[in-house]
């Protein structure tokens, strides 16, 4: 596919020429089009609900207000995230949404579910809705209404602020990407009726009295229209207060008709309502600005200059002498984000261009490889604006021409090449435009397939950064979006443009003449290549090396740390002051404008500054009246004088204002402080959040964590965020107090509202300005807490009395602020870092927090902020990586189709790693994820130069040339284009890498490691693959010599005994089909299971079984009482008469006989178990025998295969020397007798291994054949220790043992019976008749019966029988301890022998192993070249053949031997 597309791009250059100018003019178009900014925008998809209440206390917003919002958004669809902060009449939820769900989809369902909210608060506890559309990003325009010093006394700050609510807002209203303006600063103007509490007093008059009137006398009214005159005469009631006149004038009451007004009892002035923030500037105290909103996703430098344009006309319809005067504008920093994308892309790009032209050797290919350069960008472009990618510093950042004209670079050079070879080999030394045009489709074709697969290589190592997410995703997807539209554009442009234009403009007759570049090239292929040559002498040394090199370099960079990005520098400082918590406006405000006049006064860097104190009349930005946001505009840094660098103006900054008590401070930047709070709630770089429910409990831990990570090294401005410490006056009402004078807390709460706060009565309108009309106290009547405790309340009768009567009023602290996350509520402790890295920082804090911080049971703690933002990126890099580089070797194995130089190529990334991490340690920088990033790169681009290399080497492998030769041809001819790529590659960065300017922060750890990595990574491509290359392909060539000689015999000779070879061919042919037909039939076992098996299934062993069961039936003999005798007897036994009688007796023997017999059959259940144990004894040596014979069958039959490889190639070599005459038949013959030979025994061999496979299913008794499993090892390990005791755990000893425990208890036997025996018996009788009983006769009938017992003892007389047994018992005790003795000693005799032959075997096999076998192969191999060089004939050939294999044969038996000795030691031993 590749080649038809260069082909095609060839011979149609006309279209390709075309599509060029369409490229050009679609890629311009898209440039403009492509939205612009300073960096990406990270902010997540959230939507804020905003809810203000400015007269309700903190945790009252909590429950009455954030607590409904949070339950009632927490089920909605994609939410991920609800953070929230409730303070004195504000609550802020954030509800944060996936980012697939889009900008208005949440927004709507927010919107829905408002509504349920609303009916869940309390009337008059506000009403919530959703904050502005818009984004960290959305700042983009701040400014102050600026006064001429000639009108500084013609305008307060309320008309200020009075012009920025109704001039500006207004007209920047409707302008195209501007969502809001949000108005700071002044005072906003408001009709003010001042009550007198006396006065009303002393008229019997209310509040509400004064509301009422108000309300009924300020208003108009319609009444349809009458018609006069033919004309429609609209009826209009004009009823509206205009001025303060009519205000004064207005009715409150009416007595003995004398109306009492307003003026009466209040004073009507221009007041303004109640502050909660502020703004000063420049040290002169209030000001008022305003700040432009951007709406989410528009192009914010077309928005600012249209809210630019849009400000000259505004400033046109500004009273005289106010203008509008910007202090943040985030052109400039786009302007000097661009600017250093822009210069840093120019000056790379001139340099790359200056290297090729330089360096290629041909002016003409360097002119067309440099203009690949604008086209790639202007694809990039193209692309860009198709996916929606905005161009800022971070998505243009990773962009290096060096990279991208890399395979440009390789076509442009060889084509070059191949005109230079092409021109050498012609007449006129010129070339047609059709050789031109083969050349150029050689050249592209054959360096392409390389490239091509480099560029997919360079694409797919950016995978893992398109799957971040989160703020990390946001950062760096457009970076490897960016990068790879620019490497795709690059790589249509290898297909087509530049095979065409290389094609049609490179010279046809190029200058022979070596240029500047070319000699620079041949001197360093000249220095080259002795180092190369001493490199591969050297293999192990270097690759050892390298190893250790890559060792140190994991060393280093696991002491590294790490931080999430490099921080942008913005310019600008923004300053935080923090003031003692429950600090008042004013005090704040005039802390503030102190700081600004002694930053001015002191620092001539400081153009302006100004101070946003408390919150805005949008509250987006939850900020008490204790925190006063402070920008600090410098100068351009060469302008400085204080300070070289920012830290060290910081550093000096807060020394000067050391002399101000009571406050603390943070530093910051502008947008990074906007981004900090709108991603994860808090300003700083980290936050340390601890969740809990008790707000005492939180603010007790707070302080104590904020004291233990103080004493780490590198932590800044340390902020506890303020829970505690609100003054607070309590009004708490007594209920029975209220129940006794009639009252309701509803009255109450409306006064205290309205005399403090003041409470709207209706609108005044100054044309289309409209202005509160506000009810409140005067300002005399609100000063302390006694004016609290005595107003007046009027009770249902008319009386009055004091508030204090019926409540009890008292200072209280209460809580600050209480935020919550995930619906919990949670306090932060908040850092900077400074000086060090963020991972390591927060590391030590875990550690430190963990050891020193016991924290009771439901509380726990959480990490924020960038360190959160860094470990989500690195566990999901630590994912994606190993899968991209996966990729990686998947695609190299394609290009390659070989495993080997695949692995080989691979190495380059680890090697490339090297220089990337040290080049990070010596210029102090720790990881980051723009080092991510450039590692990723790294891994992408230093496999290309790899592959080209193995690629050059593989061509001249397939034309035929040496191993050596072709690795100094191959890596001499590639030498240039490597230079070229690598140089380009890290020359493009340079710019990057040692730029100072704005935003060269983030990309200079990224072009660091790109330098560091391509610097090693070139340098040891260039010797490690070589060795590695040669390496590999010795042992390729060896494995081929060894299937080579594997081939089948030549039998194309006429010869009687060639021919006698065919039948054992055949033989030998069918023998090997049925044994591997019954091996691939047979069950594969293990040794063990092969034990195991024959263990269950042996015949012999299931007999001794049943044995064992036998005797332990008989054991149930030993107590035989014999049989009971019943006798009866019925006739004249007495008299006459018939009697009847019956008895019973029983017989047995003496007790000792039956215990005797027991103990017997005891001892004959043991001789059972002891012959099943010689039983098995014997068939595990069996087993173990007929295996490790099969083993060594198995490796003879490798043996003698490989003897058969080596003649049949001896018989193949010596046809062929027959036919040409260059051998004799003799030696012809002498091969064909070897073979056949060989052929005998290998059937042979093959037969005793069929029978041995037999044996061993016999002794297993396995109805299917079995084989013993592949990677047996062939040498038996003993695993038994060398003792003379092992003999005493053998059955057949434990047999002869046992059997003298037999003869004693049979002796034992024949002593019982020699005691006498005994019978005991019962009798039963009638005796019929007449008897004299105590003088007196009486008859017996046969119901009277005469019982009885009866014993006896039988004492044997004549006892010499049982004496004789009972000697020949004892003998027989004797025989078996005479024969268990002999046997022992037998046995110790055998283990001897044979541990002797063990140890002698072992020796043996040791010496074989250490010299004789690597001595064996030495035989071999030079037996095989010599004979092959012709340096010996065939008789010394085959003599140091059978020297070689008789060595290998007879390792072979010793081996076998030694086996065998293990079996009988394990066999003596029982095992």
């Amino acid at each position: 596919m590749i080649n038809k597309i260069i082909l095609f791009s060839i011979k149609n250059k006309l279209i390709i020429g075309l599509m060029m100018l369409a490229w050009i003019g679609v890629g311009i178009y898209s440039m403009k089009e492509v939205p612009i900014d300073a960096v990406p925008d990270i902010t997540n998809n959230q939507v804020q609900v905003i809810t203000t209440s400015p007269n309700l206390g903190t945790e009252d917003i909590e429950q009455f207000v954030t607590y409904p919002v949070e339950v009632a958004m927490a089920n909605l669809p994609g939410i991920t995230e609800i953070r929230s902060i409730s303070r004195f009449g504000l609550s802020v939820v954030t509800l944060v949404f996936k980012d697939d769900m889009g900008t208005y989809l949440p927004r709507q369902l927010v919107s829905e579910k408002l509504a349920d909210v609303k009916d869940q608060i309390p009337q008059k506890f506000g009403e919530p809705f959703m904050g502005p559309i818009t984004t960290g990003l959305g700042e983009i325009y701040q400014y102050t209404l600026a006064v001429d010093s000639n009108y500084k006394d013609k305008y307060t700050d309320t008309d200020l602020r009075t012009y920025q609510d109704w001039i500006v807002k207004r007209q920047m209203a409707m302008l195209a990407g501007v969502v809001e303006v949000n108005s700071f600063g002044g005072r906003v103007k408001q009709y003010e009726i001042a009550v007198d509490p006396d006065r009303l007093r002393s008229m019997g008059i209310t509040i509400a009295d004064i509301f009422k009137a108000l309300e009924i006398n300020n208003e108009n009214t319609g009444g349809a229209y009458i018609v006069k005159d033919h004309k429609a005469n609209f009826i209009r009631g004009e009823g509206l207060a205009r001025s303060l006149s009519d205000l004064e004038n207005i009715v409150v009451t009416t007595e003995n008709n004398i109306p009492t007004l307003i003026k009466d009892v209040a004073t009507v002035k221009f007041g303004h309502a109640v502050r909660f923030g502020s703004f000063t500037k420049n040290g002169e105290g209030d000001a008022v600005g305003g700040m432009i909103l951007m709406l989410r996703g528009e192009n914010s430098n077309d928005v600012i200059a249209r809210v630019k344009d849009r400000v000259v006309e505004i400033e046109k319809s500004l009273p005289k002498g106010i203008s509008i005067k910007p202090f943040i504008d985030r052109a400039s920093l786009i302007e000097k984000t661009t600017s250093t994308v822009s210069s840093n892309l120019l000056e790379g790009g001139l340099i790359v261009i200056f290297v090729l032209v330089l360096f290629l050797g041909n002016f003409r290919g360097g002119l067309i490889v440099a203009s690949t350069i604008p086209l790639s960008l202007l694809f990039a472009y193209i692309m860009m604006n198709i996916f929606g990618v905005w161009s800022n510093l971070m998505s243009l950042g990773a962009i290096d021409f060096g990279i991208i004209v890399d395979g440009a670079v390789i076509i442009v050079e060889s084509v070059a090449f191949y005109i230079s070879q092409r021109v050498r080999n012609t007449v006129n030394g010129q070339l047609s435009q059709q050789e031109m045009d083969e050349i150029s489709n050689t050249s592209s074709s054959k360096m392409m397939n390389a490239a091509f697969f480099g560029q997919l290589i360079i694409l797919i190592v950016f995978i893992p950064i398109l799957t971040l997410q989160g703020v990390e995703g946001k950062m760096f997807t457009p970076m490897a979006m960016t990068f790879s539209f620019a490497v795709i554009g690059a790589m249509v442009l290898c297909l087509t443009y530049v095979p065409m234009v290389s094609a049609l403009f490179m010279s046809k007759k190029p200058s022979q003449k070596l240029m500047w570049g070319d000699k620079a090239i041949i001197w360093m292929a000249n220095k080259y290549e002795p180092l190369l040559q001493k490199s591969l002498k050297r293999k192990k040394l270097i690759l050892s090396l390298s190893g250790a090199f890559l060792v140190l370099a994991i060393f280093t960079f696991s002491r590294m740390g790490g931080e999430f990005v490099p921080q942008l520098d913005e310019g600008d400082i923004a300053m935080q002051a923090l003031l003692k918590p429950g600090s008042s406006l004013e005090e704040t405000e005039k802390v503030s404008t102190l700081i600004e006049k002694t930053i001015l006064d002191n620092f001539p860097e400081v153009t302006e500054m100004v101070s946003r104190i408390g919150v805005a009349e949008l509250p987006t930005d939850p900020m008490p009246m204790d925190i006063a946001d402070m920008f600090i505009i410098l100068k351009p840094q060469s302008e400085w004088t204080s300070a070289e660098t920012k830290e060290e103006l910081i550093d000096k900054i807060r020394d000067k204002l050391a002399f101000i008590p009571g406050v603390n401070y943070e530093f910051s930047q502008p947008l990074e402080l906007r981004f900090n709070e709108l991603m994860t709630g808090v300003r700083q770089d980290v936050a340390i959040k601890l969740f809990g429910e008790d707000l005492d409990a939180l603010a007790s831990y707070a302080q104590k964590m904020s004291e233990i990570i103080g004493t780490v090294e590198g932590v800044a401005d340390i902020k506890v965020e303020a829970t505690k410490g609100l003054p607070q006056m309590t009004v708490k009402y007594e209920r029975d107090k209220l129940a006794q004078y009639g009252l309701n807390v509803q009255e109450l709460n409306t006064i205290v509202r309205t005399a403090f706060s003041g409470e709207v009565a209706g609108v005044i309108f100054e044309g289309e300005k409209r202005f509160d009309l506000v009810v409140r106290l005067k300002d005399e009547h609100k000063t302390s807490i006694d004016d609290l405790k005595n107003i007046y309340v009027e009770l249902p009768n008319g009386d009055q009395l004091p508030l204090k009567e019926v409540a009890s009023i008292s200072y209280q602290g209460g809580p600050m602020q209480i935020s919550r996350e995930g619906t919990n509520r949670r306090t932060y402790v908040g850092i900077n870092v400074r000086g060090r890295d963020v991972e390591s920082v927060v590391n030590e804090i875990q550690e430190k927090l963990d050891s020193q911080l016991d924290l009771p049971p439901g509380y726990y703690i959480k990490y924020g902020g960038s360190f959160e933002n860094l470990q989500r990126a690195k566990s999901r890099l630590m994912i994606v990586v190993p899968i991209a580089l996966a990729l990686i070797f998947v695609l190299l194995f394609f290009a390659l189709k070989s495993f080997s130089q695949t692995v080989m190529i691979y190495v380059a990334i680890p090697l490339s790693a090297i220089g990337g991490i040290f080049s990070l340690w010596l210029r102090d920088m720790p990881f980051s994820i723009s080092a991510g990033v450039g590692f990723i790169v790294l891994f992408g681009v230093a496999v290309l130069n790899g592959l080209v290399l193995i690629s050059s080497m593989n061509e001249l492998k397939q034309e035929g040339m040496g191993l050596k030769e072709r690795i100094i041809k191959g890596t001499k001819e590639r030498i240039r284009p490597i230079f070229l790529t690598a140089s380009t590659d890290i020359l493009g960065f340079l710019p990057m890498a040692i730029s100072t300017s704005s935003g060269a922060e983030v990309q200079r750890p990224l072009a660091t490691v790109v330098i560091g990595g391509m610097l090693t990574a070139s340098i040891l491509t260039l010797i490690i693959i070589p060795i590695l290359y040669s390496i590999v392909e010795v042992r390729a060539e060896r494995k081929k010599l060894k299937r080579d000689s594997n081939e089948g015999l030549n039998i194309g000779g006429a010869s009687i005994a060639t021919l006698l070879i065919i039948p054992l061919i055949g033989t030998l042919t069918l023998f090997g089909q049925n044994v591997q037909a019954q091996t691939s039939n047979a069950k594969q076992l293990t040794l063990d299971e092969a034990i195991s098996f024959g263990l269950s299934n042996n015949g012999n062993v299931k007999s001794a079984e049943t044995e064992i069961k036998r005797l332990e039936a008989l054991k149930g003999t030993s107590f035989n009482l014999g049989k009971t005798d019943v006798g009866v007897q019925y006739g004249q036994y007495n008299s006459f008469e018939n009697d009847f009688a019956f008895s019973i007796d029983q017989k047995f023997q003496f007790p000792t006989v039956y215990s005797s017999r027991n103990g017997l059959a005891k001892a004959n259940i043991q001789a059972g178990k002891f012959d099943k144990a010689i039983t098995e004894n014997e068939l595990i040596k069996e087993i173990k025998l007929s295996w490790y014979q099969l083993t060594y069958l198995m490796d003879k039959n490798k043996l003698l295969l490989y003897q058969d490889s080596m003649y049949v190639k001896f018989l193949k070599a010596a046809n062929l020397r027959y036919q040409t005459e260059a051998g004799t038949l003799l030696e012809k013959v002498t091969a064909e007798s070897k073979v056949t030979a060989v052929k005998a025994l290998i059937i042979q061999n093959e037969a005793d291994i069929k029978g041995y496979k037999k044996r061993l299913q016999t002794l297993l008794n396995s109805p299917s054949p079995v084989d013993i499993i592949n990677g047996f090892n062939p040498k038996k390990e003993l695993k038994l220790t060398l003792d003379t005791a092992i003999v005493s755990s053998n059955p057949n000893l434990g047999y002869l043992t046992n059997l003298i425990t037999i003869r004693e208890k049979e002796k034992a036997v024949n002593k019982a019976q020699f005691l006498p025996d005994f019978s005991i018996g019962y009798f039963n009788q009638s005796l019929i008749g007449s008897y004299n009983v105590n003088g007196s006769e009486q008859f017996y009938g046969r119901s009277q019966r005469f019982t009885g017992i009866q014993a006896t003892i039988s004492i044997p007389i004549w006892a010499k029988p049982d004496l004789a047994r009972i000697k020949a018992a004892k003998l027989n005790q004797q025989k078996a301890q005479t024969e268990a003795d002999y046997y022992q000693t037998v046995l110790l005799g055998e283990y001897e022998r044979v541990v002797q032959d063990y140890l002698k075997y072992k020796y043996t096999i040791e010496t074989y192993e250490t010299n004789a076998l690597p001595q064996a192969e030495l035989i071999l191999s030079n037996s095989t070249k010599s004979f092959e060089n012709g340096a010996i004939d065939y008789v010394e050939y085959i003599q140091g053949l059978n020297n070689g294999l008789e060595i290998k044969n007879e390792y072979l038996n010793i081996l076998n031997q030694y086996n065998q000795s293990i079996i009988a030691i394990e066999y003596l031993g029982g095992k």
